[in-house]
């Protein structure tokens, strides 16, 4: 549901990349149920932290499919009502013991000090949630495609990545094309 609201102030307009480019250093690890539960601990975690705010929050990435293998990085996408209203989840997550990573035009990510939980943060009906769920969401269904993107993971991770940003673009072209075809499988126009 739309909702007509204006920002409280203009969103950033550069990327903050708080700590600078990060040497990627882990490998894929097979599919562990318990990331469901590191999920699930850290969905109430910030639910808590964000105390009455209307919030929705989903597992997101690789980890949350069963069956395929990843990286043990937790990633959550936090939709909030204002992203320029910083002050209303960015400083209780902060609180909570969550580390600001990127601020970004439209996105701010967190993250545990261990590196091992990303909170991204976007405004309510911003299009790149459904892009997140739409993936997750047919990586779920589609073995074949589930398949084609674990050994492009792997691939990749043959190489040696200065950053993890780096690593994470070098997908884009093989996700671009699973997009299509969830949208396809899913009888949603091509976007």
């Amino acid at each position: 549901m739309k909702r007509n609201r204006k920002p409280r102030r203009p969103d950033v307009t550069s990327v903050e990349i708080v700590g600078g480019p990060e040497k990627l250093s882990l490998g894929l690890c097979s599919h562990d149920d318990k990331w469901a539960d590191t999920y699930l601990d850290h969905r109430r975690r910030i639910s808590e932290a964000l105390g009455g705010e209307d919030i929705e929050i989903e597992h997101i990435g690789s980890t949350s499919v069963p069956g395929l293998a990843a990286k043990p990085i937790i990633d959550i996408v936090v939709a909030v009502e204002d992203i320029t209203a910083e002050e209303d989840y960015l400083d209780p997550l902060l609180a909570a013991g969550y580390e600001l990573r990127v601020r970004e035009p439209r996105h701010r990510l967190v993250r545990t000090p261990e590196r091992d939980v990303h909170v991204h943060l976007y405004e309510r009906d911003d299009p790149a949630i459904a892009e997140y769920l739409l993936l997750r969401d047919h990586l779920r269904r589609n073995v074949d495609d589930r398949v084609l993107y674990e050994r492009t993971k792997r691939a990749l991770l043959d190489k040696a990545w200065d950053d993890m940003n780096d690593y994470a673009d070098a997908k884009a072209e093989v996700i671009v094309a699973i997009k299509a075809r969830a949208r396809q499988s899913a009888g949603l126009d091509a976007m």
